[in-house]
């Protein structure tokens, strides 16, 4: 077993220190746990957010969810705590007035968890700003590569807005960051779920103009699997990063994030999506966007819960 989890038929789900999957803390690892595959850490912060707040406290809501998650998924046949180590690494620091100074904490936060060469790196926001710093880190680790990573990317939302209310480092604006850094290719790049209505048509040009490859939850209904496995195949092994923002799925199965639209996936149909990304090489990944306040008997982080598994899944 590389992972050391409870034995949940000995020590009840309920009892003991909350961890992400009841996962190890990184500092307790022992040598049959190392190196370290994947260390899951939460960044909680929500200084980005244009709407309802309160996804700073998403991680703590997941971490709570995710003690009912089992390490047998079996839809993906695969046990992850025998196939992998991981482990919850805490949470980055945060400064809650500044969400650059968080980006800038995050990232240099993440660059010393496990093994640079080996440990890849899964955060739990946080708002969307947040991918930023996890996607700095893991361009970093992976020797910064002159290309940038494929990046395939679930959202109601593109997130490539260049600044609302003259802030740069937001959530509406994570993506266009990434692609100016350098750390994302925008022509391997593939949002799905876009959906709902935008302030101006215009906020379509940038990525329109880059290249990157859209399926909106229309789309996605005729024709998505079709171009999703069309970009997988032109991706091909090529180091790719995961970003999921839960307000892909439609409100009446997440209710509980920062900005609901209609018409999104169910959670069946977003979980099957990511679970047809197997054979990816996933490089790094975060799950964003829960907002606790906002869920009803905590429906939405009992989903990034399993989604956490599910996404490690994807690499055992």
């Amino acid at each position: 077993m590389k992972t050391d989890l409870p034995r949940g038929r000995v020590q009840p789900r309920f009892a003991g220190i909350c961890t992400f999957l009841r996962a190890p803390q990184i500092s307790s690892v022992g040598p049959a746990g190392k190196p370290i595959d994947w260390a899951l850490y939460g960044i909680p912060s929500d200084a980005g957010v244009t709407f309802r707040p309160g996804a700073r406290f998403g991680p703590r809501a997941v971490r709570d969810a995710s003690q009912y998650i089992k390490p047998f998924l079996i839809e993906q046949g695969v046990h992850i705590a025998e196939r992998l180590s991981f482990a919850d690494a805490g949470d980055s620091p945060v400064s809650p007035y500044s969400c650059k100074q968080t980006l800038d904490d995050a990232s240099a936060f993440a660059l010393t968890l496990g093994d640079p060469k080996h440990t890849k790196l899964l955060a739990i926001g946080g708002d969307h700003s947040i991918a930023y710093a996890n996607l700095k880190a893991t361009w970093e680790r992976r020797g910064k590569p002159s290309g940038g990573l494929a990046l395939i990317h679930f959202d109601a939302h593109m997130d490539t807005v260049d600044e609302v209310w003259n802030e740069k480092w937001g959530h509406a604006s994570p993506f266009r960051r990434a692609v100016e850094a350098g750390f994302i290719d925008p022509k391997a790049m593939i949002s799905i779920g876009i959906r709902g209505t935008l302030n101006d048509p215009r906020d379509l040009d940038y990525t329109n103009n880059l290249g990157v490859t859209v399926i909106t939850c229309d789309q996605w209904q005729k024709n998505g699997p079709a171009t999703l496995a069309a970009f997988l195949a032109k991706i091909a092994r090529r180091e790719t990063y995961l970003t999921f923002d839960v307000d892909a799925v439609d409100p009446a199965f997440c209710p509980g994030t920062g900005t609901p639209v209609a018409g999104g996936f169910t959670s069946a149909q977003a979980l099957s999506a990511v679970r047809s990304l197997r054979g990816i090489n996933l490089v790094g990944a975060d799950i964003v966007e829960v907002l606790p306040d906002r869920d009803v008997s905590d429906i939405t982080s009992t989903f990034a819960a399993q989604l956490m598994a599910e996404i490690l899944g994807l690499s055992a």
